[in-house]
C-alpha cells in the first residue's frame, strides 16, 4: 500500500527477535546438556574424593608429627593433587563448551541488533517522509477513502512500534553487554584454572621430591626424622618477622596482621587465620590492586559511591588507585586492603565504625578492612563453611562456580591451616 505498511512487518519482527537471552539457543542443544550433565557429575564424584583426601591429611595433622604420619600426609597430599588436576580438566571441558555457547549467543544478538537498526532507520525515515504532508495531500493522493484511513492507521502503527522497536534495541544492547561480561568472566576463569592446573603440576612433583627426599634421609628411623623436624620447624621469632603484602594496606608483619584479624574476630566471631588467609589469598592472585584509577576501571554505577566515600574521607579520588579490571573487560574499582567494591563498603561502613570507632570508617585503613572483611565473612555463613564464605568473598553471587569454590576457595582453607600453625606458635611463646 505504501512503505508504511511495508515496514510495519519488518518492524514486528524486531520486537519478536530481541531481546535474545542465555536460554535462546539452549533448547536446541539436548546433546550439548547432557554432555555438561556428564561432566557435571564426574566433577562432583572428584570433589567428594577431594574432600575425603582432605580430611584424611587434617586427621593426620592432628595426630601430631611423626615419620609415618607424614608419610601418610605426604602419600594423602599426592592422591589429592592428582585428582584436583583431573577435576580442572573436566571443569575445563565444560568451561570450553559453556563459552562456544556464549559466543554464539553473542553473534545473534549482534545480528539482530543490526537487523533492528536497519529496520528502524528505514522506519523512521517513512515517519519522515510522511510527517512533511499534510491530512489534506494525504488524502489527494488517496481518493478511495479507505485507502485515506488505511494510511493514517498505518503511521500511528508505524509510530507506536518505532517506540517499542527503540525500547527492544536498547534490551538486545544491555544483553549483548551483559553476554559479553560473562564471556569475559569464563574467559578469566579458564586462564586462572590453566594457571592452576600448571601450579598443581609443580606441586605433584614438589611433594613426591619431598617424600623422595624425606625417605632417604631418615631411612626409616623416627628418631632422625624428629632431629630433622627440630631444625626445620619455624620459631616464634621467625614468625613475627614475615612480611605480608595486604592489599594496599602497605607491610604488615605477621604479629601485626594477627593483631587487627584478632580484634575483627572478637567482634564477628570469624575465625582470625581464615581472616588472614583470605586477604592474604586476594593479595597473591595478582588483581594489579592499587594500579588504576577508578574513571577507567570502575563499573559506571559504582563511580558515584566511590566519590562519595572519597568525600566523606577528605580524599582526592584521582589519588586513590584501585584494581584494574582484567584482561577480558570484567570490571575492577576494589579498594583498600579487603577489595571491597563501592556499593558493598558502603553496606558495611556504619556497622565497621561502631566496632573501631573510626567514623566515616575508610576502607584503606588495616583496622576497618579487615573488621569489614570478618562481617562479610560472617554474614556469608564462615561460621558453618569457610570453603563456601570464601568462594562467596571472591565471586559475590556468582560464587558457585568451580574457580570460587575449588581453586580459590580450597586454597584458603589450606593457607588458613597454615596461619593457624603459625597462631599457635605465637600463642604458645607468649603464654
Amino acid at each position: 500500500m505504501t512503505f508504511l505498511a511495508v515496514m510495519l512487518p519488518f518492524l514486528f519482527l524486531t520486537s519478536a527477535l530481541a531481546p535474545v537471552t542465555a536460554g535462546s539457543t539452549a533448547t536446541s542443544t539436548s546433546s550439548t546438556d547432557a554432555q555438561r550433565q556428564a561432566l557435571e557429575t564426574q566433577l562432583q564424584q572428584l570433589e567428594s574424593q577431594i574432600s575425603a583426601d582432605q580430611t584424611t591429611i587434617s586427621n593426620y595433622e592432628k595426630q601430631g608429627k611423626s615419620l609415618t604420619t607424614e608419610i601418610d600426609t605426604l602419600n594423602a597430599n599426592i592422591a589429592k593433587i592428582n585428582l584436583q588436576i583431573k577435576a580442572i580438566n573436566i571443569s575445563l571441558n565444560e568451561l570450553n563448551g559453556e563459552i562456544q555457547v556464549t559466543n554464539s549467543q553473542i553473534g545473534t544478538t549482534e545480528s539482530n541488533i543490526s537487523t533492528s537498526k536497519v529496520n528502524l532507520a528505514g522506519a523512521l525515515q517513512s515517519m519522515y517522509e510522511t510527517g512533511d504532508q499534510s491530512l489534506a495531500e494525504i488524502l489527494l493522493a488517496h481518493p478511495q477513502i479507505s485507502d485515506f484511513f488505511d494510511n493514517v492507521n498505518n503511521l500511528d502503527l508505524l509510530q507506536q512500534n518505532v517506540q517499542v522497536a527503540i525500547a527492544n534495541l536498547a534490551s538486545m544492547e544491555t544483553t549483548l553487554q551483559n553476554q559479553k561480561q560473562e564471556l569475559g568472566i569464563k574467559l578469566s576463569d579458564t586462564a586462572t584454572m590453566e594457571a592452576y592446573q600448571a601450579q598443581q603440576a609443580q606441586a605433584l612433583k614438589a611433594t613426591e621430591a619431598d617424600k623422595t627426599t624425606l625417605l632417604t634421609e631418615t631411612k626409616g628411623k623416627e628418631s632422625t626424622y624428629q632431629k630433622i623436624l627440630a631444625t626445620t620447624q619455624q620459631t616464634a621469632a621467625q614468625i613475627r618477622s614475615q612480611i605480608f603484602q595486604l592489599l594496599g594496606g602497605g607491610q604488615l608483619t605477621f604479629e601485626q596482621a594477627y593483631q587487627f584479624a584478632s580484634t575483627a574476630q572478637g567482634a564477628t566471631g570469624v575465625r582470625a587465620a581464615f581472616l588472614l588467609a583470605v586477604l592474604d589469598r586476594e593479595s597473591a592472585l595478582g588483581q594489579n590492586v592499587g594500579k588504576c584509577s577508578y574513571e577507567t576501571a570502575m563499573s559506571p554505577s559504582n563511580i558515584p559511591i566511590f566519590l562519595q566515600i572519597t568525600k566523606s574521607l577528605g580524599l582526592d579520588p584521582d589519588q586513590m588507585l584501585v584494581s584494574c579490571p582484567n584482561a577480558d573487560g570484567v570490571y575492577g574499582g576494589a579498594m583498600g586492603p579487603a577489595q571491597f567494591e563501592p556499593s558493598t563498603w558502603m553496606l558495611y561502613s556504619s556497622e565497621v565504625s561502631s566496632i573501631t570507632g573510626n567514623s566515616p570508617a575508610s576502607p584503606w585503613n588495616d583496622a576497618d578492612a579487615f573488621t569489614a572483611a570478618a562481617l562479610y565473612l560472617k554474614d556469608v555463613g564462615a561460621a558453618t563453611n569457610e570453603q563456601k564464605a570464601a568462594a562467596e568473598y571472591y565471586c559475590g553471587g556468582n560464587w558457585n562456580r568451580y574457580v570460587c569454590t575449588q581453586i580459590y576457595g580450597l586454597n584458603v582453607i589450606e593457607q588458613a591451616d597454615q596461619f593457624q600453625q603459625d597462631i599457635d606458635v605465637l600463642t604458645n611463646s607468649s603464654s
